[in-house]
């Protein structure tokens, strides 16, 4: 690519990045303020249900296929169990957890999927990136601070849901390359759906029908969650993987700066010091990965 071409179109992936993960951040106070209000079963079904008829729609305007064969393959089967895994614990830590944590804990999911990306699929791991892996996972157990007095089970939550997206991410590299980013929007959405099903037998909660505001707090989760997604998707599209992916950080000043602002959240050294962590080990790992004969693996 010529050099002021490719300049551009990091530029344009990088702005589409930072506006996606300010979308995100936008997306988790919204599901937030409604839970206060509403079971988390039944807004991850509502939530769920919004955003699957939004990319649904958008791929019968592509003229794509809702059911395919490759829809049912393996790692689409595989991708929809950890999706469900990932959205139900991280909704359940932002509803019951400090968002800024969650948020927080929720930036280690790439530097999980480089380690799951050498121990699933064979790729080549440097004892750098080991080290820097390593040293972000180290980043999480300052924040959660197991066998202490400040140790929660909410922060467990944020690392379960991590770990599921982690698990979606890896799946999502095995999945048929012919599958579009409507389809599998459509279908992580429909794992929502799914998600809140399942957890409304173990929830037990009553039906709760929505208010107003509730309505308005759910819609504006579904339009800014699904611009979102297609955001990502824009901007990985768009850029080099090395230029574009360390603007997934800015999630973590959107996230903190929400949780601060809008819900009176309190920030402690060790999630500070934590945090730190996690986005040296990050940045670490993609500009290792993107030296030459390395190959970017995020």
């Amino acid at each position: 690519m010529i050099p002021g071409i490719e300049r551009r179109a990091n530029l344009t992936g990088s702005a589409w990045m930072v506006a996606a993960m300010a979308a995100f951040s936008i997306e988790d106070v919204f599901i937030k303020a409604a839970s206060a209000s509403l079971p988390v079963s039944q807004l991850l079904v509502i939530f769920g249900a919004g955003g699957a008829l939004v990319f649904a729609c958008s791929a019968l305007l592509r003229g794509e296929r809702l059911v395919s064969r490759e829809v049912a393959s393996a790692p689409m089967l595989i991708r929809v169990l950890f999706e469900v895994l990932g959205r139900l614990f991280y909704v359940l830590a932002i509803a019951l957890a400090p968002l800024s944590v969650a948020t927080v804990i929720l930036q280690a999911t790439p530097i999980v999927v480089v380690a799951g990306a050498a121990l699933v699929f064979g790729e080549q791991v440097g004892w750098r990136r080991w080290s820097a892996i390593l040293l972000g996972l180290a980043g999480v157990i300052i924040i959660i601070r197991p066998g202490t007095e400040s140790f929660s089970l909410l922060s467990v939550l944020a690392l379960l849901g991590m770990l599921g997206f982690a698990g979606r991410d890896l799946a999502s590299r095995a999945a048929p390359a012919s599958l579009g980013t409507s389809i599998l929007g459509l279908y992580g959405f429909l794992s929502i759906a799914a998600a809140g099903a399942l957890y409304s037998a173990w929830e037990g909660a009553t039906f709760v029908y929505p208010d107003g505001t509730t309505w308005l707090l759910l819609l504006g989760a579904v339009v800014v969650g699904a611009a979102a997604y297609a955001g990502l998707m824009k901007a990985m599209r768009t850029g080099e993987v090395s230029a574009v992916t360390p603007f997934r950080y800015t999630r973590l000043l959107f996230g903190i700066t929400c949780g601060v602002v809008l819900f009176d959240e309190q920030l402690g050294l060790p999630v500070v010091a934590g945090c730190g962590l996690i986005v040296v080990s990050g940045l670490f790992i993609l500009y290792d990965g993107a030296r030459p004969g390395q190959g970017a693996r995020l």
